[in-house]
C-alpha cells in the first residue's frame, strides 16, 4: 500500500485547547485513517515548521488527499503537507524511466526575433 508523510501545524486555538486538555489526538486520528482505507505507522510530535509528523499508508492518493482536505476543513491546522514516499526501489524504477523518457532539457541560445 502506498505510503505518505502528512506534516502538520495547528493554530493558536488548537494549541490553546490541547494545552487546557492534553491529549493523544492519535486516539481520534485512528478511526478516520481507517474509514478512508489507510492506517498510521508512525507518528510524532515536532517542533519547528510543523508540529505534528505522521507516517501513514493509503490505499490511493485520493483517499491520503482526502484526509488532508478534512484536516484543513477542520479548523484546528494552519498548515498540512502531504508528500507521497516511494521506497528505494521504487526511486531507482523511476531513475530508470527518466533515462529512457526522452526529456531534452532547454538549451540555451539566441532565438529569432521578428
Amino acid at each position: 500500500m502506498p505510503l505518505f508523510l502528512s506534516q502538520a501545524s495547528y493554530n493558536e486555538e488548537a494549541w490553546k485547547a490541547l494545552v487546557s486538555n492534553p491529549q493523544n489526538r492519535l486516539d481520534a486520528l485512528r478511526p478516520v485513517f481507517e474509514k478512508l482505507g489507510g492506517r498510521i505507522l508512525n507518528a510524532y510530535f515536532a517542533f519547528g515548521d510543523y508540529d505534528v509528523v505522521l507516517i501513514s499508508e493509503f490505499p490511493d492518493n485520493v483517499s491520503a488527499a482526502a484526509l488532508a482536505i478534512a484536516a484543513a476543513a477542520g479548523g484546528s491546522v494552519k498548515t498540512i503537507k502531504t508528500t507521497p514516499l516511494m521506497d528505494a526501489a521504487q526511486g531507482v524504477e523511476a531513475m530508470r524511466k527518466a533515462a529512457s523518457s526522452g526529456y531534452r532539457p532547454v538549451t540555451t541560445g539566441r532565438t529569432a526575433t521578428a
